[in-house]
């Protein structure tokens, strides 16, 4: 479940990128106002604005379902605890029996020709 609403939300902000870079600047931004005056016309909301409201709400909606799916996973365990976990578990293993050195043997006779 978590998956699927995280690749919504991946979605939804990809798209919210894009349709926020296609909208046609209104000024009152960093460049500041616009040679159409401060205040833009009350009317101008056309589809690209729309859309972008929609995604953007899905996307805080998407944001408040993974916080919520988040909390409700099993105990919390820091970084620290898991790495410290892990390595009581191998130290807690059997090492495994030690090879044995090869027996010594007499050298092989030469091979006659």
């Amino acid at each position: 479940m978590q998956h699927v609403v995280l690749i919504i939300h991946l979605v939804l902000a990809s798209a919210l990128v894009i349709l926020v870079l296609l909208q046609r600047s209104e000024g009152a931004g960093l460049a500041g106002p616009s040679s159409s005056g401060m205040m833009p016309v009350r009317g101008s909301g056309n589809i690209l604005t729309r859309a972008t409201s929609i995604i953007a709400g899905g996307f805080m909606l998407t944001s408040i379902v993974l916080a919520i799916l988040a909390g409700h996973q099993g105990p919390r365990q820091s970084l620290a605890e898991s790495i410290a976990s892990e390595q009581q578990q191998t130290q807690e293993a059997p090492a495994p029996a030690p090879v044995a050195p090869p027996a010594e043997e007499s050298p092989a006779p030469p091979v006659s020709q």
